[in-house]
């Protein structure tokens, strides 16, 4: 018994040392995360790391009356608190908010490095089970805090995106498209889902965001990569680091864009109706390199994972390479920043947030593990302009911030991004458990058929 105490005990130095060595192996960055965000960001040759540079901020909750800061002339206020890990939020039409409590299924990692992991992911936040629920929130006295919260559709596996159609509920389970009939108003679906079609699951990227595309007719749900680049060989990923189109009826399913290491926020573009989307690009490249982004996705695009990032820089990590492949990989339209985690995405033509922030987009950015200083941890708004593309020139705005505090421990972290039926931005916090509502400061303005009080009209 005392040799194999004496051994666990040298297992779990051995274990410190190299956690602790791996942490103080750090890249600092040489830019700032603004230099390589933009239509044309500013590229470093790739400082690649065997062992990455690791600088997770600590997830600690808010302290007591403590929240996000908005940006100048919007308010911000707590919609709902008190959830499991809330990831993702869909709006009904009827103006009751879906949440998505959920978190990545139980790892099955072992040895130094799924210790490490499970190391990194409890210090992010990220270590709870998953509730594998879908909430309800309404607000019924239009105060803008949610009064109803009860549990939706419960026994799901980690479950993310969500759509409704006519009178089915579509699902993203991790490994699954679920369909459940629907009625208006109801407070709890308990009937049996009918499954879809099964969907690619296990490795790093979990998360299966969904929406529906109106041009052309399918669900598109976004699937990562198992790996960061493939390190398991191309056949373990042969169907994923895509988005995929699927019949809403049938099932049948198609690759709509590939070579996307982890699409995640998707949106359709109410100017353009086309598909947008934000892609988490690869890791141990240094603090920065490469940019994640924002971009437009046109059906059959291939933007370059694993053997190239940014429209056609190589990756000389990747064999065999594919120089064939670079004339064909379509280059993103917006930079975002080295490692800043974007994962919510909508356009803000129907909030009503001011001039300011009147005709773009909004981008939740989860924050960086692998960067120093760490970037990302905010919610950030790229504008647009007519031409349905983002202004040149133009660099991220920051919209919502202090979910670091002083001591860059994580308050929270931005998820999930919803309009409300109030034209609010709802905000999914899963290290706050709370969903943030941001709206103007400025007074609603009247309406010509409704003088304001004391007009002399």
């Amino acid at each position: 018994m005392r040799t194999h105490v004496k051994i666990l005990g040298t297992i779990l130095v051995i274990v410190l040392i190299g956690v602790l060595a791996w942490a103080a192996w750090p890249d600092t960055a040489r830019l700032s995360v603004n230099a390589v965000a933009g239509r044309v960001p500013e590229l470093t040759r790739p400082r690649n790391q065997s062992i990455p540079t690791v600088d997770v901020a600590k997830a600690v909750g808010w302290a007591k009356d403590a929240h996000p800061i908005p940006a100048k002339g919007l308010n911000v206020n707590a919609f709902a608190t008190g959830l499991d890990h809330p990831r993702w939020i869909y709006r009904l039409p009827d103006g009751d908010i879906l949440v998505a409590e959920t978190n990545a299924p139980p790892g099955k990692g072992g040895g130094i490095t799924g210790m490490i992991a499970r190391f990194l992911k409890k210090r992010a936040g990220a270590a709870t089970p998953s509730a594998n629920r879908i909430t309800l929130l309404r607000d019924t006295n239009g105060d803008g805090v949610a009064d109803l919260k009860t549990p939706f559709i419960t026994g799901l596996n980690s479950p993310f995106g969500m759509v409704l159609l006519d009178n089915t509920l579509y699902v993203a389970d991790t490994d699954a498209l679920l369909a459940f009939p629907y009625k208006t108003g109801e407070t709890q679906i308990t009937a049996k889902p009918r499954k879809l079609t099964a969907l690619p699951s296990g490795g790093e990227h979990w998360t299966r965001s969904l929406i529906y595309d109106p041009k052309e007719k399918h669900l598109l749900v976004g699937i990562g990569s198992s790996t960061n680049i493939a390190d398991n060989g191309l056949e373990a990923d042969k169907t994923r680091a895509a988005i995929w189109s699927v019949d809403p009826q049938t099932g049948q399913h198609a690759l709509f864009a590939t070579g996307m290491r982890n699409p995640v926020g998707m949106a359709i573009n109410p100017q353009s109706g086309n598909l947008w989307a934000v892609v988490d690009e690869r890791d141990k490249m240094g603090s920065d390199m490469p940019p994640d982004y924002l971009t437009q996705v046109d059906f059959g695009n291939f933007y370059g994972w694993p053997w190239a990032y940014w429209g056609g820089y190589e990756d000389r990590r990747v064999t065999p390479f594919r120089p064939d492949l670079l004339e064909y990989t379509a280059r993103p339209d917006y930079a975002l920043g080295a490692h800043v985690t974007p994962l919510g995405l909508v356009f803000t033509e129907n909030a009503k947030l001011g001039p300011s922030f009147a005709q773009g987009a909004a981008v939740a950015e989860h924050g960086s593990w692998n960067r120093r200083p760490p970037s990302g941890y905010k919610v950030v708004y790229v504008p647009f302009a007519g031409d349905g593309f983002p202004v040149k020139n133009s660099k991220p705005v920051d919209l919502l911030t202090g979910f670091l505090n002083a001591k860059g421990q994580a308050q929270g972290r931005p998820v999930g991004l919803a309009i409300s039926a109030t034209g609010a931005l709802l905000v999914a916090d899963d290290v706050g458990n709370t969903i943030w509502r941001v709206s103007s400061a400025a007074p609603p303005q009247a309406s010509a058929a409704t003088p304001a009080p004391h007009s002399t009209q």
